[in-house]
């Protein structure tokens, strides 16, 4: 690498930069169009108009009708109104099932549900950080209330087979929500091609500004809200919205349609350049997922005989994210590699690589200069 500082910035997975598309589109609601959607004048009426066609835009990424769209701040909130309002509006069922491998905005609202004395079965998954759908099957027999389990993970970009997870579901009569905030976007989804009851999208994965998001909710699903106001979206998530962010979450949402297929492939191409070129440099690097069936952005690797933390301390110009967390001093691997085998002092080894949009092939050779003389120097 070059002796002058110059960022890669490989965290995409984490968080990402608004898109200059959508940044054109917001300001116009942030400055003079400032009305209140609820309101019946002409400024009100206008802030609507925004806020409905931003609806229609996100409907039109993932296949389904502007109606069954509900705003929210984000990932957070759509998986626990989704996850607790299910509850909330089940009179007949208690149990819920969900996946070892879940986001703490899935896993902690099926936690709070369990203390409260709902059964919560949780399916593994194989090496290959996918869940066991035999393991499914079983936790599916007793008719639970919901079925909660990822798209596509966070931290390996592993697939989930949610189509066969709503078949066998289905059978059972439950409801399904998957947590899609990782993959809307990234690959092509329809909610009825999956067969999904409720579907969350974080607006700030796909380029759109941090504290919007959207809960899908198909038609006549029952949804019970959890928070308490006046009747923005049909009642199911009340306070008054955030134009501006909306009118973002719309346009991020026009881009990933319009330039998915494409990006797509283009952002592969660059995560496997820099899979093979770490794997031809750094003897015994292993990959974490599954080989193809996992998000085109995400690559997650074991670097043999070093931490994450000091590995990435090496190379001040990554911006990647250590695959172990430290607490008060101790670092702990991650839960979702040890779910899937790894052993647990090779997984504080762990690096997650994510590539986005402003990924360029330079940054992939200037990432893997600096990671391997990295990992030489740590050892």
């Amino acid at each position: 690498m070059s002796s002058s500082f110059n960022p890669i910035y490989l965290d995409y997975n984490a968080t990402t930069p608004v898109l200059p598309e959508v940044l054109d589109a917001m300001l116009p609601y942030l400055r003079e169009r400032s009305g209140n959607p609820s309101s019946l004048h002409p400024f009100g009426r206008e802030a609507r108009a925004a806020v409905e066609k931003a609806r229609e835009e996100v409907a039109y990424l993932l296949g389904c009708l502007p109606e069954e769209i509900i705003f929210t701040s984000g990932g957070t909130e759509s998986n626990n109104l989704a996850i607790l309002g299910s509850a909330a509006a089940s009179q007949q069922r208690s149990a819920v099932v969900t996946s070892v491998i879940e986001h703490p905005a899935v896993s902690r609202p099926c936690e709070f549900l369990e203390r409260r004395g709902r059964k919560v079965a949780r399916i593994g998954v194989d090496e290959l950080g996918v869940v066991r759908l035999e393991e499914a099957r079983r936790a599916v027999d007793d008719g639970p209330l919901l079925v909660t389990v990822m798209h596509a993970n966070n931290e390996t970009g592993s697939i989930q087979p949610i189509k066969e997870l709503v078949a066998v579901a289905k059978e059972r009569g439950a409801v399904v929500h998957t947590d899609a905030a990782q993959s809307v976007g990234k690959i092509p989804l329809n909610v009825d091609d999956l067969g999904i009851d409720l579907l969350t999208v974080a607006g700030h994965k796909l380029y759109a500004p941090k504290g919007v998001g959207a809960l899908y909710l198909r038609r006549r699903t029952p949804l019970t809200p959890v928070t308490m106001g006046a009747g923005h979206e049909r009642g199911l998530r009340p306070g008054t919205e955030n134009v501006a962010s909306i009118v973002g979450l719309g346009a991020a949402c026009t881009v990933a349609r319009l330039s998915l297929r494409v990006e797509s492939e283009r952002v592969r191409t660059l995560r496997d350049r820099l899979w093979a070129s770490l794997n031809a440099g750094i003897p015994g690097i292993r990959l974490n997922g599954h080989p193809t069936q996992r998000l085109p952005n995400t690559l997650n690797v074991l670097f043999p005989g070093v931490r994450s933390s000091v590995l990435l301390d090496a190379a001040p110009a990554i911006a990647a994210s250590a695959g172990s967390a430290c607490h008060e001093g101790e670092e702990t691997a991650s839960p979702v590699l040890l779910s899937m085998g790894v052993d647990p002092v090779e997984a504080l080894g762990a690096v997650r690589l994510s590539l986005g949009r402003g990924t360029t092939e330079r940054d992939v050779t200037a990432a893997v200069e600096a990671l391997v003389i990295a990992w030489e120097n740590a050892r």
